[in-house]
């Protein structure tokens, strides 16, 4: 059995580094072989003397292909264009991994004879945030027991495991409709609606970096209003409505929260501009742009 691993970057020099090194590390305790494709998102190539500098003395085989185009789901098919093997694992490029997650994640993907196994993303501050920032828990997805079955909703390419096979036949597989995100919710839309099973691993952990700029409030809102303007081709007429009267009940209770504390109140201007971009975006109206932020 064979794993590539998939990953995406755009000028992230030092975090894919660290990924790198970390992934270079994964405990395969002899039931599979693995590499790494690195798709770089920008034409410039300022990533490649990285990849070359680690796979230099890498014990497993790291690979570097470009895909010019500011769009993260063309990224994402020259990354599966260039991968091999019987799975494809997908990891961010400001994550990184505990050195037996991809052997967690395979072992699940075959005791359950799954399509595709998806794990936890737990933030990783750096430096101290504001007491506001972790009772946010802004970058904290919700857990689930291991082998709960996903819906699409829950499902995102952050930290996945899934079967090649899955991907014969589908077009794609990434729509380039979604450059600014959304792409991999569409992803595992259409493959559910196919069939495909993918279940939760618990322990299949990996730590997305945040660092100082995303604390800011401002890249916090702008952050929801686009992870709402991405949804807006998978945004239906009854979740537009729901999202016509989620609006005005956030905008009523957001100067309460405000006296209830900072972090409550953020996360009520999030779910404010969550459904203001879902709204917008699925009238035609796109206020972030169509790049995705970094």
């Amino acid at each position: 059995m064979h794993i590539c691993i998939c990953v995406c970057t755009y000028k992230r020099n030092r975090l894919l580094k660290k990924l790198l090194l970390k992934l270079a590390r994964q405990e395969t305790a002899g039931e599979f072989t693995y590499s790494v494709v690195v798709a770089e998102n920008d034409r410039e190539q300022l990533a490649k003397a990285v990849v070359d500098e680690i796979a230099s003395s890498s014990p497993i085989p790291i690979r570097h292909c470009v895909e010019p185009r500011q769009n993260i789901a063309m990224a994402r098919n020259k990354a599966v264009t260039n991968a091999y093997g019987d799975f494809i694992a997908f990891i961010d490029d400001d994550e990184f991994p505990s050195d037996d997650w991809l052997l967690t994640a395979f072992r699940t993907c075959i005791k359950y004879n799954a399509e595709g196994v998806l794990g936890p993303v737990r933030p990783f501050f750096e430096h101290q945030p504001p007491v506001w920032v972790v009772k946010g828990r802004f970058w904290e997805l919700p857990d689930h027991p291991t082998g709960y079955r996903l819906r699409w909703r829950e499902a995102s390419t952050s930290n996945v495991l899934l079967r090649r096979r899955v991907l014969d036949g589908i077009e794609g597989p990434f729509r380039h409709e979604f450059g600014s995100g959304g792409e991999d919710h569409d992803f595992f839309k259409r493959l559910m609606e196919r069939g495909a099973v993918f279940l939760w691993c618990n322990e299949a952990i990996v730590h997305e970096l945040v660092p100082p700029e995303r604390w800011r409030r401002r890249y916090l809102l702008q952050r929801a209003l686009q992870r709402g303007q991405a949804a807006k081709e998978l945004t239906d007429l009854f979740e537009a409505r729901k999202s016509l009267l989620a609006i005005p009940l956030y905008a009523l209770m957001a100067p309460f929260l405000l006296l209830a504390g900072q972090h409550r109140f953020m996360r009520c201007m999030v779910s404010l501009c969550d459904h203001v971009g879902m709204l917008l975006g699925r009238f035609g109206y796109t206020p972030m742009g169509d790049k995705y932020l970094s």
